[in-house]
């Protein structure tokens, strides 16, 4: 079929997330490998989003194919009361890899966040869930409302019983420390709230491992600790969002093990089954699994265990294994690490980079000093709209938002791919600044700030 009509029946019959529909204008994507994929029109793009930063293994991998087509064979669905070889496998292997007892299975995150904040609620008889402003935890009713996104503000109220604090973001500190002088206020500033809310009311703190698409903020080593043993203080359960910092992202199984600690609950998805299939996962500890060994789990969705979801994401798990993802993302995440450390010395527009493994992003600013963003909370700028414009002109699929440009290629990218797409970006950021300083686009930041 022409591209142009694939593309206009998706637009006529299809509703797009997150846009406004006379507005969207999707690319055709037509086929995938590895890294790569072609749109419509048969131009190859490479993927530094991996889609929705959830593809891990990359596109069309034939271990994953072929146990999908496997399972298919033996077996297509069960109910939900059912067991089946492939439930019972993932859930074993989730536990290995985790730490934690049990798995209840869900189509994808925001479902496991939904449930993840029930099963808090009914294990403490507490009402609360504390969630940070940063963050995203999905589109149903109430992981939106645990968000703090500004797409929450469109639902709003949403569920009661969410209470948010402020983001352990570094660059840009709510409580205007700087390295020397902090005293993790991102952390003392939760134990106040919890005093003036009750703790007793408290359920759970619900965080992402590293938060994601609202800026990738990598906290400090020792921020998780003290979380920890704050929650460890009052009785709070700590929930690990790991949904997009899961499963080999940032080099560990969970984002959160770096930091030494087990967290009480982890929700996961995307890398869970690196898109092949809808899955996701709510793992819990051994005290809240003997809970619901003589109370009732209220809930449930019919296609929870879902066969051939196991079967693919046991055999997404083996090729994290097997082909020695975790070994690469450390190689080539040591390499993306240096790049962007060195655009953030030679581009005036790069504030600040963060990253873990190969999930990493690069904020923008208009002013290294002021460090005015380059686009406003919320919003765009013709400088962002230039530099996707730029990438988009390159065939580079890459996620933007706001003043921030994420970098998340595929866990089985190579250096030489790598530095294809780290030029593309570079030539994007020389446009940048080539319009915010036209004299001095081609001086590195440094010389300029001796001017």
């Amino acid at each position: 079929m022409d591209s142009r009509k694939v593309v206009q029946e998706n637009r006529d019959y299809t509703m797009f997330s997150w846009s406004v529909q006379g507005a969207s204008n999707p690319i055709h994507l037509k086929r995938g490998q590895g890294v790569w994929f072609w749109d419509g029109d048969d131009n190859r793009w490479l993927d530094f989003s991996s889609q929705l930063i959830n593809l891990n293994v990359g596109h069309q991998h034939p271990k994953m194919l072929e146990a999908i087509k496997k399972q298919d064979d033996e077996l297509c669905f069960a109910g939900p009361g059912f067991a089946t070889e492939p439930r019972g496998q993932l859930g074993k292997k989730l536990a290995e890899v985790t730490g934690l007892a049990k798995a209840f299975f869900t189509l994808g995150g925001a479902e496991a966040n939904e449930n993840a904040m029930k099963m808090a609620k009914l294990f403490t008889s507490r009402d609360k869930i504390i969630t940070r402003y940063r963050s995203y935890h999905g589109a149903t009713m109430g992981s939106m409302t645990a968000s703090g996104d500004p797409r929450r503000w469109p639902v709003e109220p949403g569920v009661p019983g969410i209470v948010r604090v402020f983001d352990p973001y570094c660059y840009r500190c709510p409580f205007g420390q700087k390295v020397e002088t902090c005293h993790r206020e991102c952390v003392s500033h939760i134990e106040e709230i919890i005093q003036m809310e009750g703790p007793n009311t408290i359920a759970a703190i619900l965080v992402e491992g590293i938060t994601g698409s609202n800026g990738l903020l990598v906290p400090p080593d020792d921020y998780y600790p003290k979380l920890r043993a704050l929650c460890d203080k009052y009785g709070i359960l700590l929930v690990d969002d790991e949904v997009m910092s899961g499963f080999a992202r940032t080099g560990k199984w969970l984002a959160m093990q770096h930091y030494g600690i087990r967290p009480d609950i982890v929700t996961c998805a995307k890398g869970l089954t690196s898109g092949y299939l809808p899955l996701g996962a709510v793992i819990v500890s051994d005290a809240i699994a003997q809970h619901f060994e003589t109370n009732m789990l209220w809930g449930g969705l019919t296609y929870s265990g879902h066969p051939v979801c196991c079967a693919a994401a046991i055999a997404n798990l083996q090729i994290y294994e097997e082909e020695k993802i975790f070994a690469n993302v450390e190689r080539q995440g040591r390499y993306l690490a240096s790049r962007l450390e060195a655009m953030k010395q030679k581009y005036r527009c790069v504030g600040d980079v963060r990253y873990k493994g190969l999930f990493s992003v690069l904020e923008l600013v208009k002013d290294k000093a002021t460090r005015e963003p380059l686009a406003p909370f919320n919003g765009n700028s013709p400088e962002m709209t230039r530099l996707a414009e730029h990438l988009k002109s390159k065939h580079l699929y890459a996620f933007s938002r706001f003043n921030m440009l994420w970098v998340c290629p595929p866990l089985i990218i190579n250096e030489e791919e790598l530095r294809h797409g780290l030029e593309i970006v570079e030539e994007g950021l020389a446009l940048v600044d080539d319009a915010l300083f036209p004299t001095s686009a081609t001086q590195p930041a440094e010389v300029l700030a001796r001017k």
